[in-house]
């Protein structure tokens, strides 16, 4: 549509890759399907311009590659094109036009989450208490599973830290009571404000506002007010420093604020005005997760090919995501409202992982493109400044060696974890 209304000419619009199953010519563009549905595209025509003024002509390998590559873009080029074609339109123009997929992207994402948070409803981890463990163990102790096995001494502190032990040993001593049990904390208590502030006990971010509230306290005393049998009294605890899980079924820890209080799961809608403040949680989530992914690599690997367990907050491919899709829509204990808002909410994610990633400024990927217009004009400025002709569109073929060594790692990473995922799969148990 973009490139229509700046008078670029558009010959195909794809569904998929690879050999063509069924297309239809309407006006100047085809219209059809491929046989590798993993994406689309569209095929705009002078993507990559003539060669610069003064290129070098001597001969070398990659040279040739490019002129192939140049040669088959511009053989595209008709009689009456001049005027069509994409590096001659401004570049402004070019960078909408490679906003605009991305941007849809985003938009199927803001609408996909508006609807399961407002009209369906999201699994939420609500501010009721579901358990109050008696005493403190640290994560990955060897007692950690049994949060009552309180009359176990255990190693307090160094290398050996939380795995058994016999009184008298050196740092070894019975684990402390709770700060929630000693405050009296119990399970069903419902925690609706916290340092006065008040809390929605279904909403996305309460618990999170109490965790992240709790974690950053160690020493420091807390104010709760919880909600017991109808009556509200305020609670004031403080929190101790205790190794804990950096996310759950993460095996890294850090050292953070501890109280010793887990919250009930539930399932609740949410109102019109926590979208915005949800979509970007989501949207901070998935940047972390993205910068991410070259150092969970390695850990997919060794789950692939070594038999070491997978991380389940690392990467999945196509057929984890179909996996995981079948296996909610499986599972006996959601229902169907929950199935739903599961599905919505991968579609969501999937199309905003899609927005953030080719927004990358790699070529080939949209941002590429973005990027090597942006460079263009910062280029033509700077020559305008110094008094010099404008130096024209910049060569996108000069990338495309790039272009391959980025589309050669994206196939081998598509690869490893389309194995990753056959062999030893990441499930919603």
């Amino acid at each position: 549509m973009w490139a229509r209304k700046f008078g670029m000419r558009v010959p195909q619009f794809m569904v998929g890759f690879g050999p063509t199953v069924f297309s239809r010519t309407k006006g100047e563009t085809e219209y059809g399907v491929k046989a590798v549905p993993l994406g689309g595209y569209i095929r705009i025509v002078g993507m990559i311009p003539p060669a610069e003024e003064g290129e070098s002509k001597r001969a070398t390998r990659m040279r040739k590659f490019i002129a192939e590559v140049r040669g088959q873009a511009l053989n595209d080029i008709r009689p009456g094109d001049e005027n069509r074609v994409f590096y001659g339109k401004p570049w402004w123009q070019r960078v909408i036009v490679m906003f605009a997929g991305p941007f849809h992207n985003l938009v199927l994402a803001v609408v996909f989450f508006a609807v399961v948070l407002t009209a369906v409803g999201t699994n939420v981890y609500t501010t009721r208490l579901s358990s109050v463990p008696a005493c403190v163990l640290p994560a990955g102790a060897a007692t950690a599973a049994d949060q009552n096995a309180c009359d176990e001494p255990i190693i307090t502190s160094g290398a050996h830290l939380g795995e058994k032990c016999t009184l008298g040993e050196a740092n070894c001593a019975k684990p402390q009571e709770s700060p929630a049990a000693a405050a009296g904390l119990r399970p069903g208590d419902t925690i609706v404000a916290i340092g006065g502030t008040p809390l929605d006990r279904d909403a996305f971010d309460s618990w999170t506002t109490v965790q992240e509230e709790i974690r950053s306290s160690p020493g420091k005393p807390v104010v709760l007010t919880i909600e017991r049998d109808g009556e509200r009294r305020d609670v004031t605890v403080t929190p101790i420093e205790n190794t804990v899980y950096v996310e759950a079924g993460s095996s890294d820890t850090e050292t953070a604020g501890f109280l010793g209080v887990s919250p009930t799961a539930g399932f609740a809608r949410q109102s019109v005005g926590d979208v915005p403040g949800y979509f970007g949680m989501i949207i901070s989530q998935s940047v972390q997760k993205l910068v991410q992914i070259p150092e969970r690599i390695p850990q997919v690997f060794r789950a692939a090919f070594l038999g070491e367990k997978r991380d389940p907050n690392g990467p999945v491919g196509v057929v984890g995501v179909g996996r995981i899709s079948g296996e909610v829509f499986a599972e006996q204990d959601f229902t169907g409202t929950q199935k739903l808002s599961l599905f919505l909410s991968l579609l969501a994610s999937i199309n905003l992982v899609l927005f953030l990633f080719n927004l990358l400024p790699i070529y080939p990927l949209d941002g590429g493109h973005i990027a090597g217009a942006l460079y263009e004009r910062a280029r033509a400025g700077i020559a305008r400044m110094r008094g010099r002709p404008d130096p024209g569109p910049f060569d996108i073929a000069r990338l495309m060696p790039v272009a391959y060594a980025v589309a050669g790692v994206f196939l081998v990473l598509s690869a490893l974890l389309v194995i990753a995922d056959i062999v030893n799969p990441i499930t919603i148990g």
